[in-house]
């Protein structure tokens, strides 16, 4: 059986970043070395069009991930399983893998904690306006009103979360402690919570001093961010993604950003990943972007390289795999929140 592996390359990680090298890459090839399957490892997406014949397994991460098309899923006669090395399968084709009998499985609830925290510190960053106190520091300036003007409390603002799933959960509960107001849209329930207020997704989107995005991508939240809607929003809020760069449109965020109408962005996500030197969110003004890293701290790597080699496990067992963990099973999408409304 062949098994490929995407990592990045980097010869000055350590060995236990398990997600940040393909030295390690999650300690699969000594895990299967008495397995007798072949383990490859490649260091980008167009890699894997060499392997896409012949490959049984492909495993990939939300930070670095292999894009799975139908047109690959069409070639790939021996794949029968794509497994997410941490959570999001969207670079997958979910409704071409039903169609061919593909199996999707991710590492549930691995990194939630990770990217909650990641989420409340871009919050405060934004808020702060840490980047122009930063950039001061390290350029030897000392302008305390250019940083004042645009340097907020979180004290008693409203703070709106899109998508209130595990990680809306934790980012609202983390969010008491600042005497804040929460509110959140989400599609399958309309109840508050013990943390958060529902609203429906106009009053979301129009009342947030500051919203964070936290849905996955499906059909129905592919570029939903657009200009109509990110101009609807609050003049002078901010707005944080941490769940997947194309929810956001690329170029109406830049417009909308230069104009002053949002006040800044943050989040560490992008479309595609690697994002290319001339992505324009790079450059754009006061943003406080990074590249897609929420959710590989050293914690969740170990919790997404246990959950892998669980899966592999049980794969090579022919046991059924931990429900939770299915996207796509047996022609079906069994998750629900992958599934059109």
């Amino acid at each position: 059986m062949k098994i490929v592996g995407l990592f990045p390359s980097d010869p000055n990680a350590e060995s236990e970043n398990q997600l940040l090298n393909d030295k390690y890459a999650l300690g699969i090839k000594s895990f299967i070395d008495n397995k007798k399957h072949e383990f490859v490892v490649v260091n980008s997406d167009e890699e894997i069009e060499e392997h896409i014949e012949d490959m049984d397994v492909v495993i990939s991460s939300p930070f670095l991930p292999a894009y799975i098309n139908k047109e690959r899923i069409d070639k790939a006669e021996n794949l029968k399983l794509a497994i997410t090395a941490g959570v999001g399968s969207d670079h997958v084709d979910l409704e071409a893998a039903g169609e061919n009998e593909l199996t999707v499985i991710e590492v549930t609830g691995c990194n939630t904690v990770s990217v909650a925290e990641h989420t409340v510190m871009d919050l405060l960053i934004l808020m702060r306006n840490f980047m122009e106190g930063h950039r001061q520091s390290y350029d030897g300036e000392w302008h305390l009103s250019k940083v004042g003007e645009h340097a907020h409390d979180i004290q008693h603002k409203k703070i709106g979360i899109f998508g209130y799933g595990q990680i809306g959960e934790l980012v609202a509960q983390r969010l008491q402690p600042f005497d804040v107001q929460v509110q959140h849209f989400r599609r399958s329930s309309q109840e508050d919570t013990a943390y958060s207020k529902y609203v429906n997704f106009d009053e979301l989107v129009s009342t947030s001093d500051a919203l964070v995005i936290l849905s996955p991508l499906t059909t129905e939240t592919d570029d939903l961010f657009n200009y109509d809607v990110l101009s609807r929003m609050k003049k002078g809020s901010y707005l944080v993604n941490t769940a997947r760069g194309k929810i956001v449109n690329k170029e109406d965020l830049v417009e909308l950003v230069n104009a002053k109408h949002i006040q800044g962005y943050a989040g560490d996500v992008w479309y595609p990943q690697p994002a290319p030197q001339d992505h324009p969110w790079r450059t754009m003004p006061r943003n406080a972007m990074t590249i897609h890293y929420s959710g590989m701290t050293l914690e969740a790597q170990k919790r997404i390289e246990n959950g892998v080699k669980n899966i592999l496990t049980n794969f090579f067992n022919d046991k059924a795999f931990d429900e939770k963990d299915v996207i796509v099973s047996g022609g079906d999408i069994k998750n629900s929140s992958y599934k059109s409304k």
